[in-house]
């Protein structure tokens, strides 16, 4: 199954402009005239705007409560540190900036265990002290349905441990390097690539390699992925941190900020809206100050629900 109906989201405490993280994440800015008690009440409303548009459409969606302390500005975004999969395995990820680390919380994993079938966690962690990091489906982009796994190597991404995770989870590695219109490695692959059932889309003029570009667009023809391109201008703008959800009702939407919708080209919507009804909600302050969007913000929940098998 490509996508679940149940993700779930951590309501920021303490939401800012990271200084650890902004020599990777070019994508950050500062919001000049705004306080630092004017973001917050920002990043909550659009939070909250994010999550009542995900559930009146259908999807489950878990919501956790930041901590205060320690500060961690880019709580609002785990899917960074896990990955929850269908067969009970939890991956807990190795990150890059220190203060991020904490969002790693036993208390949220644990309450996941009170709804879930948990088999296994495999702590990844241990790979910062070797300056080695990969973070969740930032880091990987997952073909569930056909077993391929996409990364779009950076700081953030470890090459070698990328294919170690792809062969501990049983998935075909594409591994590749994506730049930004200033010639710097983009920090994530998700914001460069998305992937639903039936469709792809991916900013190839970012593959610089070409060989690398055909290999990333051949295992799609394979695939039979219609692939959706997007410039770098749009990916600028989000229009590539998009994720496909299923609801209660068995449809698929696809979830993005209202940024990345308005990036996308009318031809763009349409072929999307053959696979999923796109969901817009805005979040103009998460994004320009976080860096990242919706896709950012929605850890997936595979895991088995307790009592089934």
């Amino acid at each position: 199954m490509q996508s679940t109906n149940t993700v779930f989201v951590v309501r920021p405490a303490r939401f800012g402009y990271n200084t650890e993280t902004a020599a990777s994440n070019h994508f950050q800015h500062h919001m000049q005239g705004l306080g630092a008690a004017a973001i917050q009440a920002r990043a909550y409303a659009e939070f909250d705007e994010l999550v009542a548009a995900l559930r009146t459409n259908g999807v489950r969606v878990l919501v956790f409560e930041d901590t205060l302390e320690p500060a961690k500005p880019d709580a609002v975004f785990p899917n960074n540190w896990l990955t929850l999969h269908p067969d009970g395995r939890v991956l807990l990820y190795p990150m890059c900036a220190p203060n991020r680390r904490p969002e790693r919380r036993p208390d949220i994993l644990a309450a996941l265990r009170r709804q879930f079938t948990v088999t296994d966690v495999i702590d990844l962690s241990t790979h910062e002290q070797e300056n080695r990091f990969l973070e969740g489906t930032g880091s990987i982009l997952f073909n569930h349905e056909h077993r391929v796994a996409y990364a779009a190597l950076s700081p953030r991404t470890d090459a070698t441990l990328f294919r170690e995770v792809a062969a501990q989870l049983g998935y075909r590695p594409v591994a590749f390097r994506a730049y930004d219109a200033q010639g710097v490695a983009i920090y994530h692959t998700n914001v460069m690539l998305c992937i639903g059932s039936g469709f792809a889309v991916v900013c190839l003029e970012s593959i610089t390699d070409a060989a690398e570009r055909a290999a990333v667009v051949g295992s799609f023809m394979v695939s039979g992925h219609e692939i959706v391109n997007i410039s770098l201008e749009q990916v600028a703008r989000f229009a590539g941190n998009l994720l496909a959800l299923q609801t209660a009702a068995g449809t698929t939407l696809l979830a993005m900020s209202q940024s990345a919708f308005q990036a996308l080209t009318e031809p763009q919507r349409q072929t999307l809206s053959k696979y999923a009804a796109l969901l817009p909600p805005p979040i103009p302050t998460i994004e320009t100050i976080g860096g990242g969007s919706v896709r950012c913000m929605l850890a997936e929940v595979f895991l088995p629900p307790l009592g089934t098998k």
